[in-house]
């Protein structure tokens, strides 16, 4: 699992040096993708239609509505089993409940989860939006990098992302 680190440039020529840098640090170029609203991108790294639609996003709404879902339904098993006497189910409910709320937990603490709605503004001003997906422990290095190099450029947040999906 890679994340993707979200960085906020005023111009398309900071970003092009940005990512010239980056491919020297030996980051691959179909690593860096560049989002734009209102200015053609010539020479940076295109987003594809999924990563402009971020779609990691709908697939993280998908997995909590489903989450919330399986709660509701367990405790709605757990209510109408208790005065049944049917304590197996009423144990079965439990136990679904508890591995729900530990995921839940679990998703909300440990996974990073910005979007790009939260970049409206921004590209709407002109902005351009650099994403880098790095393996975890690239995350630090890679952002020092980008900061000491570029002043002007905005690390804005960071993402989960699973490189299979091409998200």
């Amino acid at each position: 699992m890679l994340r993707r680190l979200y960085f906020l440039f005023p111009d398309e020529k900071h970003a092009q040096i940005a990512v010239n840098q980056l491919l020297f640090k030996n980051i691959p170029l179909k690593k860096m993708h560049a989002i734009a609203k209102g200015v053609a991108l010539k020479t940076l790294p295109k987003a594809t239609e999924r990563q402009k639609n971020d779609t990691a996003y709908q697939i993280e709404q998908f997995l909590w509505k489903t989450n919330l879902m399986l709660f509701a339904a367990a405790l709605i098993v757990l209510i109408v089993s208790l005065p049944a006497g049917k304590l197996l189910w009423a144990g079965l409910a439990l136990a679904v409940m508890l591995i729900s709320y530990i995921g839940g937990k679990f998703f909300v603490e440990h996974v990073p989860h910005d979007h790009l709605t939260e970049f409206t503004s921004a590209l709407a001003h002109g902005e351009i939006l650099l994403m880098v997906d790095v393996p975890l422990y690239r995350v630090a290095e890679t952002v020092r990098y980008v900061e000491s190099q570029h002043p002007e450029a905005r690390l804005d947040g960071a993402i989960w992302m699973v490189d299979a999906f091409g998200i």
